[in-house]
C-alpha cells in the first residue's frame, strides 16, 4: 500500500540575515523539534496561497510575495512528505508564534545549534551555501 504524501508549503521567512523558526509542539508529528514554518496546502490550492495562509496564521505575517527555493520528498516511517519550499522576503507584520508555540529569529550562522526534522537538513544545507557568506 502506497502511502499519501502531505503537500507542505514551508516559508523560509529572511530578514536582515537572520531566519525565522518555530518549535513544533510536543504533541504534533516531529514534536519538539524546531522547523520553518508553513502547512499543509489544501485541495484545489495552490503553494503560493497556502504559504499566504499558513505564516498569517502561524507567525502573523503577511507574504506579499515569495521565490521558489526547494522542493523535497521525504519518507518518514509513519508519513511521507513534500515539502514546497519558498523563500520569504517581501512580508509584513512581526513574526511571532501566533499559535502559542515557540518562534524566534536566529542567524544563519547558528543553525546547527537547533534540531530539525529530518527533511530540513538539505533546506539547512542549501540555505548555508547559499547566504553563509553574506551572513559572516
Amino acid at each position: 500500500m502506497t502511502k499519501k504524501i502531505i503537500h507542505v508549503a514551508v516559508g523560509v521567512i529572511y530578514k536582515s540575515n537572520q531566519l525565522f523558526i518555530c518549535k513544533r509542539p510536543d504533541d504534533k508529528h516531529q514534536g519538539g523539534l524546531w522547523e520553518f514554518p508553513g502547512g499543509k496546502v489544501e485541495q484545489g490550492e495552490t503553494v503560493l496561497a497556502a504559504l499566504k495562509r499558513e505564516l498569517r496564521e502561524e507567525v502573523s505575517l503577511n507574504v506579499h510575495s515569495s521565490e521558489e527555493f526547494m522542493v523535497i520528498e521525504h519518507d518518514y516511517n509513519d508519513k511521507s512528505v513534500r515539502l514546497d519550499v519558498h523563500i520569504v522576503d517581501d512580508f509584513s507584520g512581526e513574526a511571532h508564534g501566533a499559535e502559542g508555540q515557540q518562534g524566534r529569529w536566529i542567524v544563519i550562522n547558528s543553525l546547527d545549534d537547533y534540531n530539525f526534522p529530518a527533511a530540513n537538513v538539505a533546506i539547512i544545507d542549501k540555505i548555508k551555501s547559499i547566504y553563509s557568506s553574506s551572513s559572516n
